[in-house]
C-alpha cells in the first residue's frame, strides 16, 4: 500500500514529521558509520562526514516531491502470506512474473531498491564521480537503515489496523530521541557482502520476525495507562506538541528489551558494509584524490574525538 507522508492525522497531532527511523536516528546512524570504514575510504569518509550526516534523510524528503519514491522505503510482506520469504522471489524479474510490477510497486520494493542503488554506487566508485558517491552513498544508508524498522515491513505500519496509531513514530523516533544517548554504538569494523541482494532480504526478513513484538507489546501497555498518562505536551521550536509521555515510553522500551538499540547498531555496521562493498567491488579506488575540500585541524580533531567516543561504546552529543 501507499504510504502517507505524515503517519498520523488525527484530532490530535503525535509529533511525526518523518516516516523512518526518525531524522534524528537517520543521521546518527550515517555518522557513526563513518567511523566503521577502512583506512582507504575513511578519509573520503571522514572528509565528507557533514554531508553524510545532513544527507541521511534526503531520501525521505524526496517523499515530498516523488510519488514513486514511498515504495522504496517499505515492504508489505505479510500481503505475501505467512510465510513471505518463501513466497517472494529474491529476483525483481522472478517476483515480477509471479505478482506483477504494480503489486511489487504498491506493497514496496525496500530490498531491490537497496540492491539497485548499490550497484549504482559501484558504479559512481568506478567513473570517480564524487557526487555521485556522497548521493548514492546517503540514499543507499537511509535504504538500508529502514530496512532494520520492523514497521516497515507490515501492511500494519503504523499499527492502524490494530487501532495502535502512532506506534510507528513512538518506536522509530520518540524512543530514540529520548534514550539513544544512552545506547553503546561500537560495533567494529565494516564487513564485505557477498550478495547485496540476499542481505537486503535477510535484513527485511529478521524485521519481519520484530513485527509482532513491536505490536503486542504497545497493546499490552496501553491497557496500563489512560490518555492522560499516555501522552504530554511539550515544546518544539515554537509550537506545542502532542507526544508519548516519558513514562509510557520508558515503559514500552523497557519491554522491548534492548530492541532499538540492536537495530541501530545492525543498521550501523550494515550501512558501513554496503558502502565498504561496493568500494571494494569498484576495485577499491583511490578516494584520497576525490577530497575536494580537507578538513581543517579542528575539524579532524572534533572528528577524532567522535571517533573516540565510538570506539568506548559511548557517543559525544554534538555541540556539548
Amino acid at each position: 500500500m501507499k504510504r502517507p507522508l505524515i503517519l498520523l492525522i488525527s484530532a490530535f497531532t503525535i509529533l511525526s514529521f518523518c516516516t523512518s527511523w526518525g531524522f534524528f536516528a537517520h543521521h546518527r546512524i550515517h555518522r557513526l558509520a563513518v567511523f566503521t570504514l577502512p583506512k582507504g575510504m575513511a578519509g573520503f569518509y571522514r572528509a565528507n562526514i557533514n554531508y553524510i550526516t545532513e544527507h541521511a534523510i534526503s531520501a525521505d524528503k524526496k517523499r515530498y516531491v516523488d510519488s514513486t519514491e514511498a515504495p522504496h522505503h517499505f515492504l508489505d510482506a505479510d500481503h505475501y502470506g505467512k510465510q513471505p520469504f518463501k513466497n517472494i522471489p529474491q529476483h525483481w524479474i522472478d517476483a515480477a512474473a509471479k505478482y506483477s510490477t504494480d503489486t511489487l510497486t504498491k506493497y514496496g520494493t525496500l530490498p531491490w531498491t537497496i540492491a539497485s542503488h548499490y550497484y549504482w554506487l559501484v558504479k559512481a566508485f568506478k567513473r570517480h564521480d564524487t557526487t555521485a558517491i556522497l548521493t548514492l552513498s546517503a540514499y543507499l544508508g537511509h535504504y538500508v537503515s529502514d530496512a532494520y524498522t520492523p514497521l516497515h515491513l507490515t501492511e500494519n505500519y503504523d499499527g492502524q489496523l490494530t487501532g495502535q496509531t502512532g506506534v510507528h513514530s513512538l518506536w522509530e523516533s520518540r524512543l530514540p530521541e529520548l534514550f539513544s544517548n544512552q545506547y553503546n554504538y561500537y560495533v567494529g569494523k565494516a564487513r564485505y557482502i557477498n550478495n547485496p541482494l540476499a542481505e537486503a532480504f535477510s535484513i527485511c526478513r529478521g524485521s519481519f520476525k520484530s513485527v509482532d513484538s513491536v505490536l503486542r507489546f504497545e497493546r499490552m501497555l496501553n491497557k496500563r495507562f489512560t490518555d492522560s498518562t499516555k501522552y504530554a505536551m511539550e515544546q518544539r521550536g515554537t509550537r506545542m506538541v502532542k507526544v508519548y509521555s516519558v513514562a509510557y515510553s520508558k515503559a514500552y522500551h523497557k519491554m522491548l528489551a534492548g530492541m532499538v538499540q540492536r537495530k541501530m547498531r545492525q543498521s550501523i555496521l550494515s550501512v558501513g558494509s554496503f558502502w565498504f562493498s561496493a568500494w571494494v567491488d569498484a576495485g577499491q579506488p583511490d578516494l584520497n584524490k576525490l577530497i575536494e575540500k580537507p578538513l581543517t585541524i579542528e575539524e579532524r580533531q572534533q572528528i577524532n574525538k567522535e571517533e573516540a567516543f565510538y570506539r568506548a561504546g559511548k557517543v559525544l552529543v554534538l555541540g556539548k
